[in-house]
């Protein structure tokens, strides 16, 4: 897997993280330097150590299912992308609370964890294509901080305007990633 497609997925991973940033910058009567900092901190650690652990359980079995990897990796970043263009139409909106204000780890630790679910997916399908994971890991978790913090500062600024738009995005990036990779294995797509 090269660069792009690995800068690709994470930017992909991180529109989740994104779209509650921008809820949570929202939230908050003013968007500070710090709340960038904590809430960038929360969602890119998070999406960093979710695939290195569902990457070393894919590995655990990576020798034993190499004959249609190929083809969970191509289930696993469809369903995950389509999950995630389909949220994206939801008429949700984003939650105000009386707490909206705190970014301490009561808020903080379930939305992390609950956005990079779909990270620990994507470690196991690092496994069966022998990405090398520190790297990717890496990568993750630093554009998910950079996106992430930004994310806070565009809701206190622009609100929900970006949060649909982001998902989407994430979204069709996971699914042509998928493809991708399930045409070259097929002999369909030699890059």
């Amino acid at each position: 897997m090269g660069i792009i497609e690995l800068i690709l997925i994470a930017v992909g991973l991180s529109m989740d993280a994104f779209a509650v940033s921008v809820c949570t910058g929202l939230s908050l009567r003013k968007t500070t330097l710090v709340s960038m900092l904590i809430v960038g901190l929360y969602f890119g650690v998070f999406q960093a150590v979710m695939p290195l652990i569902g990457y070393f359980l894919g590995a655990r079995f990576a020798d034993k299912i190499t004959s249609f990897d190929h083809w969970i990796v191509f289930v696993l970043l469809c369903v995950i992308g389509g999950k995630m263009i389909v949220e994206s139409f939801s008429r949700e909106k984003c939650e105000f609370s009386a707490e909206g204000n705190s970014l301490g780890p009561a808020k903080m630790l379930p939305l992390a964890f609950a956005t990079s679910i779909d990270a620990l997916a994507v470690g196991i399908s690092f496994a069966f294509l022998n990405v090398a994971i520190v790297p990717a890991v890496i990568s993750i978790g630093v554009i998910t901080f950079l996106l992430s913090a930004t994310g806070i500062k565009i809701g206190g600024i622009f609100g929900l305007k970006f949060k649909a738009k982001a998902e989407i995005a994430g979204g069709v990036i996971l699914i042509l990633i998928g493809v991708k990779i399930l045409l070259e294995h097929l002999g369909i797509l030699n890059l």
